[in-house]
């Protein structure tokens, strides 16, 4: 099932999706604007989206993959539980399209447990990569 362009998800994070895929992958894209809050003012020529709001966005798409709707509209409630080997490559700037890619290698369906490979590209170039770990916040 792919997403049109048109569907916008409720996160600060991510402007849109462009591929998805439950409970296997999702693509989401963040257009890194000079006017994104997390940029002050005075920040000189290069401003530099912070490592952490990388992380965060890539989980927000993560998230996405383990939406499941079931009958009646119900789903589960992932929260974002821990990331282990980040690695920031390059540093994304105001003007660069972040695409991240997030792909489930792991779902422990009885512990809620879920682990994804999340990867981001600008223009091509791996700029952060890392391993997410998601836990269903519903019993």
């Amino acid at each position: 099932m792919h997403v049109g362009m048109h569907v916008r998800f409720p996160f600060l994070l991510v402007d849109r999706v462009i591929e998805y895929k439950a409970g296997e992958y999702a693509v989401g894209i963040k257009n890194v604007t000079i006017n994104d809050n997390f940029f002050p003012g005075h920040f000189p020529e290069r401003p530099i989206m912070p490592g952490v709001l990388m992380v965060e966005a890539m989980a927000q798409v993560g998230g996405l993959v383990m939406l499941q709707p079931e009958v009646g509209g119900s789903r589960d409630n992932f929260f974002f539980a821990g990331i282990d080997k980040v690695r920031f490559r390059k540093p994304v700037i105001a003007g660069d399209t972040l695409i991240m890619r997030m792909t489930l290698t792991k779902y422990q369906k009885r512990f809620g447990l879920a682990k994804m490979e999340g990867k981001a590209y600008v223009g091509g170039d791996l700029v952060c990569e890392g391993e997410f770990l998601l836990v269903s916040a519903t019993e």
